[in-house]
């Protein structure tokens, strides 16, 4: 991020970790790209804490009246899929009339 004001940031880890990221070029720009990574990648309900507040359980309940988790027959993938207008099967995929 040419000519932005940075700040510096320090997290503890475990000797063996910091063996490995110590041999990397450039672990700044590595550490950067993993954080950022993995906002991308978290959970929006729970925002990767792994746990929901009283309010988030609420809106989740709302939800799943209506939706539910299943399992990718093809790439094995956990989604949610919506039950409304139609009927799904195990995998979550909606049944069509033949």
């Amino acid at each position: 991020m040419p000519g932005r004001k940075t700040d510096l940031i320090t997290l503890k880890v475990e000797p063996e970790l910091a063996e490995i990221v110590n041999r990397m070029p450039n672990k700044s720009d590595f550490i950067r790209k993993a954080i950022l990574s993995t906002l991308n990648n978290t959970c929006p309900l729970c925002q990767g804490t792994g746990v929901l507040t009283p309010q988030q359980r609420k809106h989740w309940e709302d939800f799943s009246a209506h939706h539910h988790v299943c399992r990718c027959g093809d790439c094995d993938a956990v989604h949610l899929s919506c039950d409304v207008g139609g009927q799904t099967d195990s995998s979550g995929e909606p049944q069509h009339d033949a």
